[in-house]
């Protein structure tokens, strides 16, 4: 399994990379690859740190799972491949940002452009298994993911974390308000979108704040 994380990240988390759940996990996940299909393809199992390393990060946007599709996955929360069918979060994702901002629904859902710009797309899980939904959820991941949200809120001032539905705001609970602009609705899902994700002006709001902090806006 060829798996690297960018050198700045991988400094800031060496000390959950040496704990005993890490080192537990890694061999969990090593041994599904071997024997499963598993989603993303190895070497982008990181790669929202890679692609938006630690000094780089402005905004972080907080996703569950990573798809369980073939194709879809790449190591992005809500991000899929160039060329696969936009999922209904994504889509509604682009309805808002569109309704806020008037920027036109893109023609493929990758969102790497974003996490080149500083946002940060993290699952809180960072594997799956094939068509099975939460197939890795208790593993690990989680108590990772949850040191990588302290990381940034202990150690950077000014960030915008964009906290979507129960879990994502469960996972926030260490971010100081004061410290940094915590913008929370109801998730994207079409179950929820409509009671309070659309209308929310998360993306204006963000960018207000960050041009604010002289941190420069993220073109969504």
């Amino acid at each position: 399994m060829d798996v690297k994380i960018e050198p700045l990240w991988k400094e800031v988390l060496q000390t959950e990379f040496d704990k005993e759940y890490f080192v537990e996990l890694t061999a969990f996940v090593r041994n599904e690859y071997l024997t499963k299909t598993i989603f993303p393809p190895a070497p982008l199992i990181f790669n929202a740190f890679n692609t938006c390393p630690f000094d780089k990060v402005k905004v972080v946007i907080i996703g569950q799972d990573p798809y369980h599709g073939p194709g879809q996955a790449h190591g992005l929360c809500f991000s899929v491949n160039e060329g696969v069918a936009f999922p209904p979060s994504l889509i509604n994702i682009f309805k808002e940002i569109e309704r806020d901002l008037g920027i036109a629904m893109p023609a493929f859902g990758n969102l790497t452009r974003w996490a080149e710009q500083g946002v940060l797309l993290l699952n809180a899980t960072l594997t799956v298994k094939a068509h099975q939904a939460g197939s890795h959820q208790g593993k690990g991941w989680e108590i990772f993911t949850d040191a990588v949200i302290r990381n940034l809120a202990e150690k950077k001032d000014n960030l915008v974390f964009m906290l979507w539905g129960n879990y994502a705001q469960q996972k926030g609970t260490v971010i100081h308000p004061i410290r940094h602009l915590v913008l929370k609705s109801v998730h994207p899902s079409p179950l929820s979108a409509y009671r309070g994700f659309i209308g929310c002006g998360h993306f204006s709001v963000a960018n207000k704040y960050l041009v604010e902090k002289g941190l420069g806006e993220i073109k969504w």
